[in-house]
């Protein structure tokens, strides 16, 4: 069985950061600023120096993807354009694996909130074709509540009906895994700017790893993965992460803090 058929789903997450240039174009023009004077004035406007910029503003500095079997294994996980880290190759590699993986659903957690618009935003730029999705709308990725886009936390929420405080860190925890560690989503413009971009690479495949793991815990919920199969396939996993650790170092600083599922509540 080739990969194609062998996916089922693609697991990924995505980081960027705000492009400040096209800021000033579109919100200054004419007065000259810089694209951090452009960032600074928006949020200075604001009155929140830590509100979130729109995500049209955005451009992608990571994306991680991993590839899972019908059968709910980890079969690949990797960043895309390593290790140059290119904003317009990586949305050309992810459009191109949504195309050829056509058969696969994609999981992500506020994927219709964030990654899906960034991803779709950055392909206009970009001039970048995908008719696998785009021409697919009925009843396709683009249908909110297709089984072809699986955003966990729409999901989780009863589809926005309620918040789920903490999010995908909290989720990964309640699991016994690592959730956030020494970065975080707040950090990543920092990072770029001291052109650490493996460092945010590392951060996003972490998070394709706790995505991989609550949506795991998601279909032992609809009755898809027998909760005894989803255990024996943490130790499983486990197990392929330490051989793909030598190779991939990020992989093990997830290992060292890769914890056990303790259900009691902590009080």
């Amino acid at each position: 069985m080739d990969q194609e058929e062998q996916t089922r789903y693609i697991v990924y997450d995505t980081e960027s950061v705000v492009d400040g240039a096209l800021m000033a174009r579109v919100l200054y023009q004419g007065e000259e600023l810089t694209p951090e004077a452009a960032i600074g004035r928006y949020l200075e406007e604001l009155g929140d120096p830590d509100a979130f910029i729109p995500v049209a503003f955005h451009v992608p500095v990571a994306i991680s993807v991993a590839r899972v079997s019908s059968d709910f294994r980890l079969l690949d996980i990797s960043c895309l354009d390593d290790p140059d880290f290119d904003s317009r190759e990586m949305t050309r590699l992810f459009w191109k694996g949504v195309s050829h993986y056509k058969r696969a659903a994609l999981v992500d957690f506020n994927g219709r909130g964030f990654d899906i618009p960034l991803m779709t935003l950055n392909a206009f730029r970009f001039g970048i074709s995908c008719p696998a999705y785009f021409a697919d709308d009925r009843f396709g990725h683009r249908y909110r509540y297709t089984d072809k886009h699986i955003d966990l936390m729409d999901w989780l929420s009863e589809y926005g009906a309620s918040r789920i405080r903490g999010g995908l860190n909290l989720l990964a925890k309640m699991l016994g895994k690592p959730g956030k560690m020494d970065t975080s989503g707040d950090q990543v413009a920092g990072l770029y700017a001291e052109g650490k971009l493996r460092e945010i690479n590392d951060y996003c495949m972490h998070d394709v790893l706790d995505t991989y793991f609550v949506f795991l815990r998601t279909r032992v919920l609809t009755g898809e993965l027998p909760l005894e199969e989803e255990q024996l396939l943490l130790v499983e996993t486990y197990d392929w992460l330490v051989q793909r650790a030598e190779e991939v170092e990020a992989l093990q600083v997830y290992l060292d803090n890769f914890g056990i599922w303790n259900p009691e509540p902590l009080v």
